[in-house]
């Protein structure tokens, strides 16, 4: 199955997601730019990476998410294809309306970069099935916008539903509920803002992002 990573203007986390998928699948990603219309045949997950797609104007990821390649991809996830937005990822899915809230200013108004322990909310989603339920893992962050928001009845609803997948252990940056990842109704759309891609080897501080990619990827 072929993947895919999509680049914005100023995105600086596409090489560490293509590093990711061409280690975990032994197959080089397609690297899309943002002003291609269509994705090619054949791609069966697509990721949306960190950085600071147009600087962050306007809102972090509002701009990027109306690419034409984002476009065609919201298209395509409504039909199935498997996405998963990191960091400025996420906040491009939300933007796009692939995923319900919006990310805000940290609390604290400042950049937070550290590693962060997370804990698994729900194992019996496509991108969290490797790990077991309420274990806990540890990914990079790296954010100034971070900060989840939903209004009640849809922070409700994704807890009913058992849509969040990631918690925070302690909140960086103000997110209601702790909440570090969702996942859409389908299934299939799922953003956080954590750095998965840049826990897959032990040289940069640990190997607990692997699974996620794995789980995904055992789906495709």
């Amino acid at each position: 199955m072929q993947t895919a990573v999509i680049r914005f203007p100023a995105s600086n986390c596409d090489r560490d997601a293509a590093v990711a998928l061409e280690k975990l699948t032994g197959r080089k990603p397609l690297i899309i730019w943002h002003r291609e219309t269509e994705l090619p045949a054949g791609v069966g997950f697509v990721v949306m990476p960190g950085g600071f797609s147009y600087g962050d104007y306007l809102r972090s990821g509002a701009i990027a998410s109306r690419s034409p390649i984002v476009q065609d991809i919201k298209a395509k996830s409504e039909r199935g294809l498997a996405v998963a937005g990191f960091c400025n990822g996420f906040q491009i899915l939300t933007e796009a309306g692939m995923l319900p809230g919006a990310l805000m200013r940290n609390k604290n108004l400042k950049f937070v970069c550290r590693p962060e322990k997370l804990t698994v909310t729900h194992s019996n989603s496509k991108f969290t099935s490797k790990y077991e339920a309420k274990s806990e893992v540890v990914f990079p962050v790296a954010h100034h916008d971070g900060n989840y928001f939903a209004d009640k009845e849809t922070v409700g609803r994704l807890e009913k539903e058992g849509r969040v997948l990631f918690r925070y252990t302690d909140n960086p940056n103000g997110s209601v509920n702790d909440i570090a990842g969702i996942v859409n109704e389908g299934g299939n759309v799922f953003g956080m803002m954590p750095h998965p891609e840049r826990a897959i080897d032990p040289l940069h501080g640990g190997t607990d992002g692997i699974d996620l990619f794995k789980s995904i990827l055992e789906t495709l």
